[in-house]
Order: structure tokens, then C-alpha cells, then sequence
């Protein structure tokens, strides 16, 4: 092979309660990424797709470069590899943007060489990406962008990462204003200390929705998309969240919560059929505030990262 095409899912990190610990793919939208050997050590990112011309080239800052170079490390290799990206994700969405470039390029680089790691042993190189691209490696998009389905990350030291059991017919609606929010910014909102009262809130959501995804109680997985620590404080960055989460619920959600750190919002619903009543709902808010929104829906991807084309 001179030459492989992969794709990585967009993916909802957080899932209301589970900030930095939990997180889930769809199958809605996503980034190719194809990798192609050259002679001369060393990567190049060749081209950047629906971007508007905003990502980086160099291969320090450039996620599918950091990525992949990462695994070179860890391989002692110098081959030398050529990187084209094709963005299908808007950057700064809250829909793991950075995640699913650094992803679809590892699977495709692992291909490449023969698949010398495990899909799941990919994921330190992602997070290695993660961090240059917005200062932490969290695991919650790289994993489920990765693996596919709902992901728990248990610990980070050492990193231990738990696939959940991903109800039939639990369903996705995206929301995503039209206006961008960075991620550090809405880190800057919060706060350093949790109180008791709220670790043992959210502890309960918890342990309540990872109950409800494997019972497949709907009910239980829809009062646990309860947030106590993140959203008060980032639900303020964003126009119209609580008038859209209200009209979702009364359309049939489950529930609404921010996805990673915004804007986009998510859904979860029992069924596709709800998805257009959501979508109906929230534009109706968006439309009275004279803002933009685009909408998605989607089953949950329990497929992960996969290969498009090789040759």
C-alpha cells in the first residue's frame, strides 16, 4: 500500500454529567484524513479541506501531524508521510473537531504500516493531539471518535477507558448556533472547587446514566443528563440555551445538554421520530432571537474510526 483514506466521527463529549469523563459518536458528520508514503523522512500536511483556511501546516501545531508523530516516536521510525484533511466538522463546535482529524489520520498512518497497534492503543497519540490543540489531553471525543459508542474514562492514571453498552433506538439531535465559541473560553468560566453538595449531585447522574444505557431505561438516562458543575457556568456563553433546552423537552427529548464545550447542543431521544419535533422546537427559539441554527440527527455511531480507501 502507498496510499490509505480513513474517517472519524463527530463526537458529544461530557454527556451533561460526565464532564471530562464521558462521551459518545454519531453518525451524522465527521474528518477524512489520507495518508500517503513518501520517500523522505519526515511529515508533510500537503492540504487542508473546509477549513476556510484557518488550520495550521506546520507539523507541531497541525493535530494529524502531532498525532501521527507521536506513534512514529513511540516506533523509533522515520518514515516519512504525506497528510491530506478533508474537514466535514466546523471548528470551535463542540463537536470534537480537533479529535476527529487526529483520529481518522492515526488509523489511517496505522494501516499504512501494517496496523502495528491495536485500534484501542491508538488513543495516547490522539491525546497527544488533543493537547496542542486545546491545551489538555482529555480522552472524552478522541475515545468515542475512536472506538465508537458511548465511552467512560474511569482514570487517566493510568488511562483506563470503558466502552458502555449503547441502547437500541436511543437517538441524536445536534443543535449548533451560529457563532463560535472557543474551548478556552469556556474553560475560563469555570470554577477551580466543587462544592459536596454538587460532587454528590453529579456522582448520582453519574452512575444514573451509565445504569440507564445499560438497563436501556430511557426515564432514568433522561433525569441523569443533569449537569451541576459546567453548564450554569457555559449555559451563559450561549444564547438561547435554556428557552431551547425547555422547548426541546416539551418536543420530546429526553434531555439537552451543552456537547464538549460548545455551542453545539445535544439531544437524546427514544427513536428518530422525535428528531423533527426537536429540531422544529429549537428553531423556533433561535428564529425569535434572530440567530442561525443548523441541526443534526443521528444514531449513536457504534462503529468508531474506520478505513475508507487504500491502495
Amino acid at each position: 500500500m502507498k496510499s490509505v483514506k480513513a474517517f472519524a466521527p463527530a463526537t458529544v463529549a461530557n454527556v451533561s454529567c460526565g464532564f471530562d469523563i464521558l462521551g459518545f459518536a454519531i453518525d451524522a458528520m465527521g474528518d477524512e484524513v489520507e495518508v500517503r508514503l513518501k520517500d523522505e523522512p519526515g511529515l508533510v500536511v500537503v492540504s487542508i479541506e473546509g477549513d476556510e483556511g484557518r488550520l495550521p501546516y506546520e507539523v507541531e501545531k497541525n493535530t494529524c501531524a502531532v498525532a501521527i508523530q507521536a506513534m512514529l516516536d513511540e516506533m523509533d521510525s522515520q518514515v516519512g508521510m504525506e497528510i491530506y484533511l478533508k474537514k466535514g466538522l466546523p471548528l470551535g463546535s463542540g463537536m470534537g473537531s480537533s479529535a476527529a482529524s487526529a483520529v481518522a489520520a492515526l488509523v489511517a498512518a496505522n494501516r499504512l504500516l501494517g496496523e502495528p497497534f491495536e485500534k484501542k492503543n491508538l488513543l495516547p497519540f490522539a491525546m497527544a493531539a488533543e493537547k496542542v490543540a486545546c491545551g489538555a489531553g482529555h480522552a472524552d471525543n478522541v475515545a468515542p471518535s475512536l472506538l465508537g459508542g458511548f465511552v467512560l474514562i474511569r482514570d487517566y492514571h493510568p488511562l483506563d477507558v470503558i466502552k458502555l453498552h449503547v441502547p437500541h433506538g436511543l437517538h441524536c439531535t445536534l443543535l449548533h448556533p451560529h457563532f463560535e465559541l472557543k474551548t478556552s473560553d469556556s474553560r475560563s468560566v469555570l470554577r477551580d472547587n466543587v462544592s459536596l453538595k454538587h460532587s454528590t449531585i453529579q456522582s448520582g447522574n453519574v452512575a444514573g446514566l451509565v445504569t440507564g444505557l445499560f438497563q436501556e431505561d430511557f426515564e432514568l438516562i433522561g433525569r441523569s443528563l443533569r449537569d451541576v458543575i459546567a453548564e450554569p457556568y457555559r449555559a451563559t456563553l450561549i444564547p438561547g440555551f435554556y428557552e431551547t433546552k425547555e422547548a426541546v423537552k416539551g418536543a420530546g427529548a429526553l434531555g439537552m445538554g451543552i456537547s464538549g464545550s460548545g455551542p453545539t447542543m445535544f439531544t437524546l431521544s427514544k427513536g428518530e421520530e422525535k428528531s423533527q419535533a426537536i429540531i422544529n422546537a429549537a428553531q423556533q427559539v433561535y428564529d425569535s432571537i434572530g440567530l442561525g441554527v443548523d441541526s443534526y440527527h443521528s444514531a449513536i455511531n457504534t462503529r468508531g474510526a474506520y478505513i475508507l480507501e487504500e491502495k
